[in-house]
């Protein structure tokens, strides 16, 4: 993925690689599926992190109507953070993770298109070009230092804050240790 200056930009090309994701889950198997939903878990699990520091509150504070906006998506979240705790402990390969998968995904991409319609948008017609490029770079930062797993009930910046550092070093560990074992 290029380097996004816009922050509009950086989050939907993130959503056009988290489709990219689902479909290459869907029609792989074995290894090659447990691969794909691993890199997916972990795009999903930052990009939540990095909106719900940086994009959720400054939608909250900018927009007529923030907080009802951003808090059906924060609730859209908390269901996807919840099904993908689940499957992470999945065999990728078994009927159960299939159809869970399913669901998951079809919660996700009508998840993904709310925020681009209903919050996304609505971003770029109240923040100026300089505005949405810092934006970009706080959402980057904040990827940076994110948790790679969903943890439910870290919908908030506050939580994210409280939890995420623990979170991320526990996350990344546990990455290191599944490429070391393979």
């Amino acid at each position: 993925m290029t380097q996004r200056t816009d922050v509009v930009e950086l989050l939907e090309a993130q959503h056009a690689r988290i489709r990219t994701l689902f479909d290459e889950v869907a029609r792989s198997a074995g290894e090659d599926r447990r691969r794909h939903f691993h890199d997916l878990v972990r795009l999903l699990a930052v990009h939540e992190t990095a909106e719900e520091e940086v994009v959720h509150p400054f939608a909250r504070s900018h927009l007529d109507d923030g907080e009802t906006i951003v808090g059906q998506r924060i609730e859209e979240e908390e269901k996807a953070k919840q099904a993908l705790a689940q499957l992470d402990d999945m065999d990728t390969d078994s009927p159960e993770f299939l159809g869970r998968f399913a669901a998951l995904r079809q919660d996700v991409l009508a998840h993904a298109d709310n925020e681009e319609r209903y919050e996304f948008a609505r971003l770029a017609e109240v923040a100026d070009e300089g505005r949405l490029e810092s934006l970009a770079r706080a959402v980057r930062a904040a990827e940076a230092l994110a948790p790679t797993r969903p943890h439910p009930g870290t919908d908030t910046a506050l939580k994210n804050v409280a939890v995420g550092p623990v979170a991320a070093v526990v996350d990344r560990t546990r990455d290191a240790i599944r490429k070391a074992v393979g």
